[in-house]
């Protein structure tokens, strides 16, 4: 799964150029980079500052994206199709990145996490992507103008960088919650609620390395179960704080925006 990435991987050291050997990424200063049993590069160089998902949150958000709750974005995305590299900044369990590829038959995916958990689920989400262990708000162990198509959902976002990796005709897909996402559960359990400034956050992130192209508000409205509703939370930086043991289902709300930019 990780060959066909190789040639748009760089060292995290030295910024040079990553061959495999055995199970190993090796760049020509000798700088090495152990491949995990399960499939994924560890490119972070040590670099860590935090570890992301969790192994809970994982699973629940591989169930809950797995029954189809929210096909409705990963559509929407997947209707932007390439032949060239997909870079997935934040790609969590692979499922969007797979999607994607799955409409792009000539495309090669390549899925950027901090979560080691989240990475083992990623690493086998599709035969054509590859994942890396990596901090987005570091250099990006990726090559420059390598990749077609950012994907960024619900993931942090290095303006800087996504610059530097996108080729210059590219874009990049930014998926951000709008403010009733979830509504009826952030009311109900007191969850963390969206950042009234996030669209302004998104933009001052964004605006001096990007031109916005188009925004498309994405809804439906979910019929869920009272575990449905609790594996929903689960995949949330919620679950570190509300108690999900005993959810009823009911209609919730998922609203999102997703917004084109250029490079500028």
């Amino acid at each position: 799964m990780i060959d066909g990435a190789i040639p748009y991987l760089r060292c995290p050291v030295c910024g040079e150029p990553l061959a495999r050997r055995e199970r190993a990424l090796r760049c020509p200063r000798g700088h090495s980079f152990d491949m995990a049993k399960q499939g994924y590069a560890d490119l972070s160089a040590g670099r860590l500052p935090h570890s992301g998902d969790t192994a809970g949150m994982v699973a629940d958000r591989a169930a809950f994206l797995g029954a189809g709750h929210y096909d409705f974005i990963a559509d929407a995305l997947a209707g932007h199709r390439t032949d060239g590299l997909v870079l997935d900044a934040g790609t969590g369990t692979g499922d969007y990145l797979a999607r994607f590829l799955d409409a792009s038959p000539s495309a090669t995916g390549l899925g950027l996490d901090v979560s080691k958990p989240a990475l083992r689920r990623a690493a086998r989400a599709h035969e054509r992507a590859a994942a890396v262990l990596t901090d987005l708000w570091r250099p990006l162990p990726v090559a420059d103008a390598s990749a077609s198509v950012i994907l960024n959902v619900f993931a942090p976002r290095n303006g800087a960088e996504f610059r530097r990796v996108l080729r210059p005709d590219g874009v990049l897909l930014v998926v951000t919650p709008a403010a009733d996402h979830l509504a009826e559960l952030i009311a109900e359990h007191g969850l963390i609620s969206v950042d009234p400034d996030k669209a302004a956050r998104v933009s001052g992130s964004l605006d001096a390395h990007f031109s916005r192209v188009s925004r498309t508000a994405l809804r439906r409205s979910l019929d869920l179960d009272g575990t449905e509703a609790r594996t929903l939370i689960g995949m949330t930086p919620s679950a570190r704080h509300a108690d999900i043991s005993d959810l009823s289902g009911g209609k919730v709300t998922a609203a999102v925006d997703l917004t084109v930019y250029r490079p500028r």
